[in-house]
């Protein structure tokens, strides 16, 4: 019941995100995806995963290898548990040029590996683009920050 109310709120989140009107800036609509997708990705809501991520997109993970949409998508089935892991966004600064906006900033993650809780903090890149007037990520690229 926990993760049908949680996919719930994820949705409504991201459908109010869509039918903002021009009145709220872009970089804290790109702000608001950014967390929609954290959300998303916590409660393995592929449905708006699919929405948040243009079909071309790439991931870099921060072991250098390449992802795309789809093979990332299938990766949700295996995450673990939304109890076990936690991705907080510590920092988000956004830049727009036209139709193209830039994300960077630090994420923390929180869970359980192999039996021992473990904290990492990774610095990203997001590239965000507008396609017929809604912002879908094309590419995004996560670093682990040692200290």
């Amino acid at each position: 019941m926990k993760v049908l109310c949680s996919c719930a709120l994820v949705a409504v989140v991201f459908a109010s995100l869509v039918a903002q009107d021009n009145s709220g800036s872009t970089e804290s609509k790109i702000v608001a995806m950014e967390k929609a997708w954290n959300q998303a990705y916590k409660f393995r809501d592929k449905k708006a995963l699919g929405e948040i991520l243009h079909d071309s997109m790439v991931l870099v993970n921060d072991d250098g290898s390449l992802q795309s949409k789809s093979v990332f998508l299938a990766s949700v089935d295996a995450a673990r548990p939304s109890d076990e892991q936690q991705a907080e966004p510590e920092s988000i600064s956004v830049r727009v040029f036209g139709d193209v906006a830039i994300a960077t900033g630090v994420f923390r993650e929180k869970g359980v590996e192999n039996g021992k809780a473990y904290v990492r903090r990774n610095r990203f890149v997001d590239t965000w683009v507008n396609r017929n007037g809604a912002w879908v990520c094309v590419a995004a690229s996560a670093t682990p920050m040692l200290h």
